[in-house]
C-alpha cells in the first residue's frame, strides 16, 4: 500500500500572532525536530515548514503503523520542543490533514501562494525549498517527496509565467519598498532610513533585507529592538537623538511611527539642504510626515494612501487571478496523485520482470553449450524480446487499474499465479 500522507498545520488563519511566535521554529530547531518525529513514530519523507505566519509538519507513514491520534501526537511532540508543556491549550490552534489528497493539496497551495498572509506571497516558495533541503541533509527525503517537492517547484513556476498572481505589491509594506525602486531606480543602492519599528516597520524591514537593499539604518525609540533587527538583517542602528542628521544623509525616509503629531516637520527640516531629491514614505496613521515639508525643495513625500492604493490594485489583480491559479493547482495535484497510485503497483511490476528474467536465463542456460556465441547472442536477444511483449499488457493493465482505484485485485492475481511474494523487486532509489 501506498504510505499515507498527512500534515499538521498551524498559521496566521488559526493563531495569532503571539502564538505563531511561541511555535516558529529555526533552522536547528526544525532539524532536531525531525530527527525526534523520525525516532518517536517512525515516520518517512519529512517536511517541517516555519516562517513568520505558519509551522508546519508534513509527513508519510504506513496505514496499518499509524495511530489514530498520530497528528495530534506530533502537535503535542512540537509544543513540548518548544518548551510549552501544557499541550491542550494550544492544540485547538492546530489543523490536521488527516487524508492523503487532501494534505497533499494543501502543500501545494502554501507553496504557490493561497494561503499567505498576502495572497501570492513571492518569499514562501524559497522558505519551502530552504525546509525541502533540510529534509535532504538529514536523509529524510524519498522518493515520495522528491517527487511531490519538484512537481510543486514546476507548478509555482507555471503560476508566476502564465498567471497575474504575483504581479505587483500587494502588501503595504511590501510596495512601500518597491516604490524605492521607482523613485531611485533598480540598480542603485540607496541610503534608507527606516522610523519606528512596529509591526509595519519591522515587516518593511523583512523587505528591504529580501529585496537586496543593503544600505539600511534604523531608528527606533526602544533601543533592544533596533538591535535586534538590526543584527537580523545586519542593518545599521542610529541614535533616536540624531534624527535630523540621519534624515540629511538618507535618500529615502520610511516612517511608520505611531504619535498624535507629525514628527517630521519643516521645522525639523529648516536646516536640509537638498542637494537631490529627497523622498518620505510615510506609513503611519495618523500622518508622521508633515504634508507641507514637500514644499521644500527637492522633498516628495507619499502618505498611506498613495501606498495602499498601488497595494490594493496589485491585491484585485492577484485576487482576479486566483482561478487560474487553482485551475494549475487542480491539473498539478491529479498528475500527482496517477504517478501516486502508480507507485502502489511498481514493486510488483518489478518482481514480475525479475520474475520472467529469471525464468529466461534459467531455459537459456540449459542450452548454452549446444549453440555458438553468436547463436547465443541471437537467443539472448529473441527471449528478451519476446518477455518484454508478454510483460506489456499486464503493465499497462495494472497502470490503469491505477487510474481506477482497483489494483489491490490485480497485485493479488499476479502474486498468486508468478509467485511474486518470493520475489524481490530489487527497485533501485529514485533520485529526481
Amino acid at each position: 500500500m501506498l504510505d499515507t500522507f498527512k500534515s499538521i498545520s498551524l498559521s496566521h488563519k488559526t493563531a495569532p500572532l503571539r502564538v505563531r511566535e511561541l511555535i516558529a521554529l529555526n533552522e536547528d530547531e526544525a532539524k532536531r525536530l525531525m530527527l525526534r518525529l523520525r525516532d518517536f513514530f517512525g515516520l518517512t519523507d519529512l517536511l517541517v515548514v516555519s516562517t513568520c505566519n505558519r509551522t508546519e509538519v508534513y509527513y508519510a507513514t504506513e496505514p496499518a503503523a499509524a495511530s489514530p491520534n498520530l497528528n495530534a501526537d506530533i502537535a503535542r511532540l512540537l509544543l513540548i520542543e518548544k518548551g510549552l508543556t501544557d499541550t491542550d491549550t494550544y492544540l485547538p490552534y492546530f489543523q490536521f490533514f488527516d487524508a492523503h489528497n487532501a494534505a497533499v493539496r494543501h502543500l501545494f497551495e502554501v507553496c504557490v501562494g493561497l494561503h499567505s498572509q498576502v495572497v501570492g506571497d513571492m518569499q514562501i516558495p524559497n522558505q519551502v525549498k530552504h525546509a525541502y533541503q533540510w529534509s535532504a541533509d538529514l536523509d529524510m527525503a524519498g522518493p515520495f517527496l522528491h517527487r511531490l517537492m519538484h512537481t510543486i517547484f514546476f507548478t509555482n513556476k507555471r503560476v508566476a509565467q502564465e498567471t497575474s498572481f504575483r504581479d505587483g505589491a500587494a502588501s503595504v509594506s511590501y510596495a512601500a519598498v518597491e516604490l524605492i525602486e521607482e523613485l531611485v531606480g533598480e540598480n542603485q543602492n540607496p541610503n534608507v532610513l527606516v522610523i519606528g519599528l512596529g509591526e509595519i516597520g519591522t515587516d518593511v524591514c523583512k523587505n528591504l533585507e529580501a529585496r537586496k537593499l543593503n544600505n539600511i539604518t534604523l531608528c527606533n525609540r526602544t533601543h533592544a529592538k533596533t538591535e535586534a533587527l538590526a543584527q537580523k538583517y545586519g542593518f545599521r542602528v542610529a541614535d533616536f537623538a540624531n534624527l535630523t542628521d540621519e534624515i540629511r544623509r538618507a535618500d529615502v525616509i520610511i516612517s511608520s511611527i505611531t504619535r498624535d503629531e507629525p514628527l517630521v516637520t519643516p521645522l525639523l527640516l529648516k536646516s536640509l539642504n537638498v542637494l537631490t531629491y529627497k523622498y518620505f514614505i510615510d506609513l503611519s496613521v495618523p500622518r508622521s510626515v508633515d504634508a507641507a515639508v514637500e514644499q521644500i525643495p527637492g522633498v516628495l513625500v507619499y502618505n498611506i494612501d498613495h501606498i495602499r492604493n498601488r497595494a490594493d490594485e496589485a491585491l484585485n489583480q492577484r485576487l482576479a487571478a486566483i482561478p487560474q491559479v487553482e485551475a494549475i493547482v487542480d491539473q498539478a495535484v491529479a498528475e500527482f496523485g496517477d504517478w501516486s497510485k502508480e507507485m502502489i503497483v511498481s514493486p510488483t511490476i518489478n518482481k514480475l520482470k525479475n520474475a520472467l528474467e529469471q525464468i529466461r536465463k534459467e531455459e537459456i542456460a540449459r542450452h548454452l553449450k549446444h549453440l555458438t556465441p553468436g547463436e547465443s547472442e541471437k537467443i539472448d536477444k529473441i527471449t528478451r524480446g519476446i518477455m518484454q511483449k508478454i510483460i506489456k499488457l499486464p503493465v499497462l493493465q495494472l497502470k490503469a487499474a491505477c487510474k481506477r482505484g482497483e489494483a489491490e485485485t490485480l497485485i493479488d492475481v499476479l502474486n498468486d499465479l508468478f509467485d511474486l511474494e518470493n520475489q524481490t523487486s530489487d527497485e533501485p532509489k529514485r533520485t529526481i
